[in-house]
């Protein structure tokens, strides 16, 4: 399979401090990719500048085929994006959202209606069209904002925290979605807090102050540290952090 996500000793520092320290890795086409770490460990740095958002201080990586130096634009227009906090307009109706963001990602007008009829109703949102996102439950925010995201058929999308607050049903109904979009070979780079989570990915990387400290799939990783689950790990490598929270 193509590696979509290509990371060669990334590094990022802000002053003295280290936050991300010499990382590589590689996610191939239609893979769902944890990424994960405590707050501070630097994963949302990584994210940041995977996403065309920030410059490394050394290092190279490709995002889509785009060197993350020279073509941070090309990358911005090919990856899907979702932040932990609501990123959607809460003043504007769900059809308007749709539009809007298929509309900075460069779609043409008739390609946005067509689509937008079928996201719709496999959403089965088609009488909230006209709904306010401000007005829908927090867990179809959720998935309206994920199926945004994706509504432009990108190569990668990131998904930082995509399910915090949400409950237990909602949440596997979103990765029921995370899987679709994978199989339709779109990858997933995903942050979470929740391990259980983990557990559902391809491959999970784990970061402890600004460093890789193990990386493989969940399967794989509980062999190598007799762990009963991701939870388990997460904690055993959490231990050797040194670093405060920022």
């Amino acid at each position: 399979m193509e590696d979509v996500i290509i990371v060669k000793d990334l590094t990022k520092r802000f002053g003295h401090f280290v936050a991300v320290d010499n990382i590589s890795f590689n996610v191939k086409k239609g893979e769902i990719f944890g990424f994960l770490g405590a707050n501070g460990a630097g994963k949302t740095t990584a994210m940041r500048i995977l996403c065309g958002l920030s410059r490394p201080t050394s290092g190279e990586a490709m995002v889509g085929g785009f060197d993350i130096r020279h073509e941070t634009e090309k990358i911005k227009k090919n990856i899907g994006y979702m932040s932990q906090k609501f990123s959607l307009y809460q003043d504007l109706k769900v059809w308007e959202n749709i539009k809007l963001f298929a509309g900075i990602y460069g779609m043409k007008k008739n390609e946005i209606a067509l689509k937008t009829d079928i996201l719709l109703n496999e959403l089965g949102f088609e009488k909230e069209k006209d709904t306010l996102v401000k007005d829908l439950p927090l867990g179809w925010k959720q998935k309206l904002a994920f199926s945004v995201a994706i509504f432009h058929n990108p190569k990668i999308v990131f998904l930082d925290e995509p399910t915090g607050g949400v409950d237990p049903i909602t949440r596997r109904q979103f990765w029921e979605m995370i899987y679709d979009a994978s199989q339709k070979g779109i990858t997933v780079f995903v942050t979470t807090h929740y391990m259980d989570e983990a557990e559902y990915c391809d491959r999970v990387s784990i970061m402890v102050d600004g460093r890789i400290e193990a990386m493989n799939s969940p399967k794989e990783l509980k062999r190598e540290f007799n762990a009963e689950n991701i939870d388990e790990v997460f904690r055993l490598l959490a231990k050797k952090s040194t670093r405060k929270e920022i």
